[in-house]
């Protein structure tokens, strides 16, 4: 019986001692996430996500936020995922900026061809 008690102690233990080191190994991840969301809305602001896409970027923003106040709580599991929902607002918002500028500049390629075919029908 000692033994018993004796073996469902260690075993007690041991699975404690799995779960804190779990616990406090989070953290370093979540840094990085966190670390890696907000260079993506950095990005993406700097891309124009904010004049194209303004919405995504405020969503990136506000879960940015989010995060950095959930790993303040030390809640490493939500810090986790908002900055992984944050960085997926920011590269929605940087392509859709890439993507609006890259329409832009075929308007403009487009209208310069026009205007060449009409000087080239005018010349003839």
């Amino acid at each position: 019986m000692n033994l018993t008690l004796k073996t469902s102690l260690t075993i007690a233990g041991g699975v404690v001692i799995a779960l804190a080191a779990g616990c406090s190994s989070m953290k370093t991840p979540t840094t990085v996430d966190l670390a890696v969301s907000q260079a993506a809305v950095d990005n993406a602001a700097a891309g124009g996500g904010a004049q194209f896409a303004p919405a995504d970027m405020s969503s990136a923003r506000d879960k940015q936020a989010l995060a950095i106040k959930a790993m303040a709580d030390k809640d490493y599991q939500l810090a986790s995922d908002l900055a992984a929902q944050a960085q997926a607002d920011a590269q929605l918002a940087q392509a859709k900026a890439n993507s609006t500028k890259a329409q832009a500049a075929a308007d403009a390629l487009r209208e310069d061809i026009r205007v060449l075919r009409d000087e080239l029908a005018r010349v003839r």
